[in-house]
């Protein structure tokens, strides 16, 4: 399940749990590319945040590359990668810390 964060819900959809985060672009071509991997991750809840659009947040986690993956547990940062993966790759990574 894909859901939408920006600075209105970002740190009370985060707080709890183990989170996958992408931070994108609407002007980044892999991110475009990214989106299907996503999508088809159908039962796992990801946040997107689009750093054009939440810069506040891009530059909390210091994110300046797209796409770029947090993983967050609690609300803190355990994991972080860029680049495009395969949905086996992100699905291994969430494993590793629940």
């Amino acid at each position: 399940m894909l859901k939408e964060l920006n600075n209105d819900n970002f740190s009370e959809e985060t707080k709890n749990g183990t989170k996958l985060i992408e931070f994108h672009t609407s002007w980044c071509g892999y991110c475009k590319k990214q989106q299907p991997e996503l999508e088809a991750m159908e039962k796992v809840w990801i946040g997107q945040v689009d750093a054009d659009n939440a810069p506040k947040i891009a530059a909390e986690f210091n994110v300046n590359s797209f796409p770029t993956f947090l993983i967050l547990k609690d609300g803190k940062e355990v994991e972080r990668f860029s680049g495009m993966r395969k949905k086996e790759d992100l699905m291994s990574r969430i494993l590793k810390h629940i």
